[in-house]
């Protein structure tokens, strides 16, 4: 068995594991990062054919958090952010037979048809109701109680699609969103909350938030393979298999199957940031009592179908994409425009399209065989983007993630707690990755740089 020393180990390269270990790497430290897959990036990766670019996974992220802005500072260039373009703002909802645009204020909110004049009477409500008493009250509970079902069907369902693929009645506000639920503990509402945070002070820092959506120049794995480069290519170990830890008197070993040897990696740290069905295999030497808590995490299965036209005719996309709700009894969870959005992603003339399918409520869509779903689009482009009827794709590429998206739902608060008492237990190993914290690009980086300064 060959054996390596190092400060840390970072079980998992994808965006927070990479992210911790460069970060890591630039205070000084020894770290090796292992992944069992053969590429960097986890669920990142970008495809390049006939003219377009596209991703099999996360196809955007939004800079809601200043360490994002910082991270690719850090990377001089080698790796340049970009923003969406200003019509990314633009915001479609699929109702009865067309996309209808997500209204962004009061006004545009009484006008649209996609409320009802009921609920559309209610909102201007909101600020007065009371705060809700339940902790565990869904997403779906709790918007319903202060802004009414229509704004639920036809706002906040479609926003979950298009976020955890997940379902508003199963996810628990205060976990899943807790932006949102922390606005009515703490203020008495959305409106006044939202208020009172527009008119806060922001520091220099603050400001470098911009909530601007973001990509990276020539696709998104340009990020995973910057941070991988930066790390060094000899300690990031891919295709590592049957990786296990054990606790030693002064830190941990984690052991590996790498290129037909055992490898050892002996380290004062370890940090996992694999999904949460992988915690019982690595950590094996935790009683499956402890771990049962964090390995019960339910991941929304999901496909993504990449979709290029060469040539779009008349037809022009702009805006961020259109996101249907669940009530509208479509297969498609949403499209997205990405070439609408950042540059080069398609031949000038054409369009790039990101379909999304599945998700808690429609698992069974991934069951469809590929030529199913190529007549499902064939048939939504016309339908949904009215493209003459019988166009046909110039490219299109189907990828399927049995478990894509963790959902946040009753079962979180057990999981916290349980992680919380494994790092109290095993001083040194930290559980990371999506299992907490958020499952946005900018939820992982910022986490990131939390678990780097966890580490002296």
């Amino acid at each position: 068995m060959k054996e390596i020393i190092a400060d840390v180990t970072v079980i998992g390269a994808g965006l927070t594991g990479l992210t911790t270990a460069y970060l890591l790497s630039r205070k000084g430290l020894k770290v090796k990062v292992i992944d069992q897959n053969a590429w960097a990036g986890g669920q990142i990766k970008t495809f390049k054919e006939e003219g377009f670019v596209f991703e099999s996974g996360p196809n955007t992220g939004v800079v809601s958090y200043p360490e994002i802005t910082e991270l690719f500072q850090s990377l001089n260039g080698e790796c340049e952010l970009e923003n969406a373009r200003e019509s990314a703002k633009l915001r479609f909802i699929w109702k009865g037979n067309q996309f209808h645009l997500l209204p962004s204020g009061l006004t545009k909110s009484i006008t649209t048809p996609l409320f009802t004049l009921s609920d559309k009477i209610r909102i201007l409500g909101e600020p007065f109701r009371a705060k809700g008493t339940n902790p565990d009250e869904s997403v779906y509970d709790l918007a319903k109680r202060r802004l009414g079902k229509s704004f639920v069907d036809y706002a906040v369902d479609p926003f979950l699609s298009g976020v955890y693929a997940g379902n508003p009645q199963t996810l628990v506000t205060r976990y899943a969103l807790p932006k949102l639920y922390n606005l009515e503990q703490n203020y008495g509402s959305f409106i006044k909350g939202a208020i009172a945070k527009m008119k806060e002070p922001k520091t220099d820092r603050d400001k470098l938030a911009t909530k601007k959506v973001f990509s990276c120049k020539g696709g998104l794995d340009n990020l995973p393979l910057t941070l991988a480069n930066k790390i060094g290519k000899e300690n990031v170990l891919l295709n590592a298999k049957e990786a296990t830890i054990t606790p030693m008197e002064q830190g941990f070993d984690t052991t590996f199957n790498f290129e037909n040897e055992r490898i050892s990696i002996k380290s004062k740290n370890v940090i996992t940031t694999v999904g949460g069905y992988s915690i019982p295999r690595l950590l094996s030497f935790i009683d499956e009592q402890q771990t049962s808590s964090i390995s019960n995490l339910i991941y929304a299965p999901v496909m993504q179908v990449g979709v290029g036209i060469k040539n779009t005719g008349s037809l022009k996309f702009n805006g961020f994409g259109g996101l249907v709700p669940s009530c509208e009894k479509r297969d498609v969870l949403g499209i997205l425009y990405p070439s609408a959005c950042f540059e080069e992603r398609a031949p000038q003339d054409g369009a790039l399209f990101s379909f999304f399918i599945g998700g808690r409520m429609h698992a069974d869509m991934l069951n469809q065989t590929d030529e199913q779903i190529e007549s499902m689009i064939v048939k939504d482009l016309h339908t949904m983007l009215k493209f003459p009827q019988g166009t046909k794709p110039d490219m299109i590429r189907i990828f399927r993630h049995q478990q894509a998206i963790p959902q946040y739902e009753a079962s979180s608060g057990k999981r916290f707690e349980a992680i919380d008492n494994i790092q109290q237990q095993y001083k040194g190993l930290i559980l990371g990755g999506n299992i907490k914290g958020g499952i946005g690009m900018a939820d992982r980086i910022r986490q990131a740089f939390q678990l780097a300064e966890l580490i002296k």
